[in-house]
C-alpha cells in the first residue's frame, strides 16, 4: 500500500494447463477398415481468421472446411446469453468443398516420376468474398481461387406454356392441316419442315437466368512451375501480400503471386562440387509482420535469419541461430536427429519454435546464443535410435505448432500422440494427447516436480519404462501410426491433427 492509492500485487504465476477435450472428426475408421494410400493427410493450415480450415492428402486433394458455430447472426439471442454466464464457444466446423490440386506427372528428362502429394498449403489474402491459397507437391506451386457463383440456368421458356409454340412445332392443330411429329431442335424428321399458312404466332426462346442457388467453384489462377531441382519442402507467403517463398533441398526462390514465369532465386547453397555438401534446406518461413526477413533451418540443425534488404543473394545470414554441441555427447546419430523439420514463428514474430527428432526448441530472435526453452518431445525414444534407424522412422518429419497468444506450442509423436507444452516463464505444462474421440485416456497424473528457477529454460518430461515398445505412459508405442501435421488455430485455443486419413479437432 502506498499513499492509500495503489495496491502493489504480486505477479501472475504461469497460466493453468489446459483441459483439451474432443470436438469433431472428419473421415473417421471404422475399426479394421484399410486406409488407402491417397487419403492420407498429408498438409493442415487455417487461415488467418480462423474461420476456414485446409487440409491436402497425398492424392493431390485439397479438402477445405468452414467454421459454423460463429455465424450466428441472431445479435439478441448472443447478447442474452453473454449476460447469462460467460460462454466457452465450441469450435465447430463442416465440410465446404473439395478440389483436384495436383496430379501424378512424370518427368522425360530426368526420368523421375512426380507424385501428386500435397506438400504444403498457404492461405493467402481474401478478396471480394473468394478464398486465396498456394499448394505445392515436390515440383509444382499453383495458386487457387474458391468463389461461391451463382448457377445460371436455361429457363423451361419465356411464353405462357398454353400459348406458346414449342421448338418450331404449333401448340394446337387450329394453324396446321395435320400434326407433324418434330425434333427437338426444331427441325423434322423428314427435314421438309414448312411454315403453316399465317406463319407462327410465337417461337420459343432459350432465356439463360440466374438463380438463387450457389455453387462453389475452385479456378487454377496460376502455375509456378520449373524452378526447382530438388524436392519442395516448404512455400511461405509474404506479409507485404504480394510475394511468396518456396524452398527446395538447395535453393530458395521468390516469386510475385502474379508473375508465373519468372522467379528470384535468393538464397543457393548447392557447393560448386556436389561432394562436398554438408547440408540441405528443410524449411523456410517469412516473418509475420517484417516482409524483408525470413529464416531457414537446415539439416544440421542450425537457423538462419536473412534480410532481404542486405544483398539480392542472401547467402551470408543476419543471424546464426543454433545450440552448441553438449562435450561428450556425439553418436552416429547426432547429425541425424539434429536435423530440423519445421520451423514457425510466433504471432508477434519475436521466438521462432523448431522441430528436430527429439526436441521442440523455442527461440528468440534477439538472443542467439541458443534456445531460451527445450521441450523433448519423446526423450523415451532414445535407447531405440538404432532401431528407428534401421525402419527409417529417425527420418520422419514432424510439424511443430505456437498458439495464437504464444503461451504454448504443440507437436507431434509416434501412437498418434501429441504434446503439448506450455512456454510462459515458470510453466510446467506438459500434456500428452491421443489423436482420438478420448483425447486423454492414455493420460496418467504428471508426478509433482521439484520447484525451479525461473531462470531454468529446460523443460524435463517423465519417461516411460524403457522397455522395448513402451511409451511415456506405459502403453505399447507403434511407428507407423505417427502424428506429423497439426496446426493451432490463430486466435482460439483449438487444435486440428492428422491421424492418417483422419481429421480431429480439439479446443481447451
Amino acid at each position: 500500500m502506498n499513499g492509500g492509492d495503489e495496491v502493489v500485487t504480486a505477479p501472475a504465476g504461469p497460466p493453468q494447463p489446459l483441459d483439451w477435450k474432443f470436438s469433431q472428426v472428419f473421415g473417421e475408421r471404422t475399426a479394421g477398415e484399410e486406409v488407402q494410400e491417397v487419403d492420407i493427410i498429408s498438409a493442415i493450415e487455417f487461415d488467418k481468421t480462423g474461420d476456414h480450415l485446409a487440409t491436402g492428402d497425398r492424392g493431390g486433394r485439397v479438402v477445405l472446411f468452414e467454421r459454423t458455430d460463429t455465424k450466428d447472426h441472431d445479435a439478441l439471442r448472443r447478447d442474452l446469453e453473454r449476460m447469462d454466464h460467460p460462454i466457452n464457444r465450441h469450435p465447430e466446423f463442416r465440410y465446404k468443398t473439395e478440389f483436384q490440386s495436383h496430379e501424378p506427372e512424370f518427368d522425360y528428362l530426368k526420368s523421375l516420376e512426380i507424385e501428386e502429394k500435397i506438400n504444403k498449403i498457404r492461405w493467402c489474402q481474401t478478396a471480394n468474398g473468394a478464398l486465396f491459397l498456394l499448394s505445392t507437391n515436390d515440383k509444382t506451386i499453383k495458386f487457387w481461387k474458391v468463389q461461391e457463383k451463382k448457377v445460371k440456368k436455361i429457363s423451361e421458356m419465356n411464353l405462357d406454356p398454353p400459348k406458346a409454340v414449342g421448338n418450331g412445332c404449333v401448340a394446337s392443330s387450329s394453324n396446321s392441316n395435320s400434326p407433324t411429329p418434330c425434333l427437338a431442335n426444331g427441325g423434322s424428321p423428314d427435314n421438309d419442315f414448312s411454315f403453316p399458312p399465317g406463319g407462327l404466332p410465337s417461337l420459343r426462346l432459350p432465356v439463360v437466368v440466374t438463380s438463387q442457388e450457389t455453387n462453389l467453384v475452385a479456378r487454377c489462377r496460376r502455375v509456378y512451375a520449373h524452378a526447382h531441382d530438388y524436392h519442395i519442402n516448404s512455400i511461405s507467403n509474404n506479409s507485404d501480400g504480394e510475394t511468396f517463398i518456396s524452398a527446395d533441398d538447395l535453393r530458395i526462390n521468390l516469386w510475385n503471386l502474379e508473375i508465373s514465369n519468372q522467379s528470384f532465386n535468393i538464397v543457393d547453397v548447392k557447393p560448386a562440387n556436389m561432394e562436398d555438401l554438408t547440408e540441405v534446406i528443410t524449411s523456410a518461413e517469412f516473418h509475420p509482420t517484417h516482409c524483408n526477413m525470413l529464416a531457414y533451418s537446415s539439416s544440421k540443425g542450425s537457423i538462419r535469419l536473412i534480410d532481404l534488404r542486405q544483398s539480392a543473394l542472401c547467402d551470408s545470414h543476419a543471424k546464426l541461430f543454433e545450440e552448441p554441441e553438449a562435450p561428450g555427447s556425439r553418436s552416429f546419430f547426432t547429425e541425424i536427429i539434429a536435423s530440423i523439420s519445421d520451423i514457425k514463428f510466433a504471432k508477434d514474430g519475436r521466438y521462432m519454435l523448431s522441430r528436430d527428432y527429439m526436441t521442440l526448441k523455442l527461440w528468440d530472435i534477439n538472443m542467439d546464443s541458443g534456445p531460451v526453452s527445450t521441450f523433448q518431445v519423446h526423450e523415451y525414444l532414445r535407447p531405440k535410435l538404432c532401431d528407428l534407424y534401421e525402419n527409417d522412422s529417425i527420418f520422419d518429419k514432424f510439424e511443430c505448432c505456437l498458439s495464437g497468444d504464444g503461451l504454448r506450442v504443440a507437436t507431434g509423436s509416434y501412437s498418434n500422440l501429441f504434446r503439448v507444452f506450455g512456454c510462459a516463464p515458470g510453466s510446467t505444462e506438459a500434456t500428452t494427447l491421443e489423436a482420438s474421440k478420448n483425447p486423454v485416456r492414455r493420460q496418467v497424473q504428471t508426478p509433482s516436480r521439484p520447484s525451479r528457477s525461473l531462470s531454468s529454460i529446460t523443460r524435463v518430461v517423465r519417461r516411460g519404462a524403457e522397455t522395448s515398445g513402451i511409451d511415456a505412459n506405459g502403453n505399447s508405442f507403434d511407428f507407423t501410426t505417427k502424428l506429423l501435421h497439426l496446426a493451432w488455430h490463430p486466435t482460439e485455443n483449438s487444435i486440428a491433427c492428422a491421424a492418417a486419413n483422419s481429421l480431429y479437432m480439439y479446443y481447451a
